[in-house]
């Protein structure tokens, strides 16, 4: 996330805060295709305001769970995977995922106080959701 310094411009703005998003899937993906599917984690921080900033720590991991008892070493392993042509559908899951969950935890967020009685406020519930209607979120 990210605070404004008071003279508003795009500049002095001060990026803070990381993102940690983890990715499960059961569907049949190989590496490189759960790699593929794991960029699409920064579409779905994009849409919710989310840019990356310099200082971001911001970390995306994916696995599939299909294919078990493959890490053997019993011989030639048989592994399912899904067509390349076929991965659509979970590039847009996974946009609409990562939006959902940021969503849902802007709007379970309690204000907190941490050290030296810094404080960081919740969102107001209602205005968090009269924006996000306003812009067809």
């Amino acid at each position: 996330m990210r605070r404004a310094r008071t003279s508003g411009s795009p500049a002095s703005d001060i990026e803070e805060g990381s993102i940690i998003v983890v990715v499960a899937t059961d569907a049949p993906l190989l590496p490189h295709q759960l790699k593929r599917l794991v960029t699409r984690v920064a579409l779905g921080v994009g849409r919710t305001g989310g840019y990356g900033g310099n200082s971001s720590g911001d970390i995306f991991v994916t696995f599939s769970t299909a294919n078990p008892r493959t890490a053997g070493d019993t011989g030639v392993a048989r592994v399912e995977m899904l067509p390349n042509a076929r991965m659509n559908p979970l590039f847009y899951a996974t946009v609409q995922a990562t939006e959902e969950a940021i969503v849902n935890a802007l709007l379970a967020a309690e204000t907190m106080t941490g050290a030296d009685d810094f404080q960081v406020y919740a969102l107001p519930r209602d205005r968090l959701i009269t924006a996000l209607k306003k812009y067809g979120r």
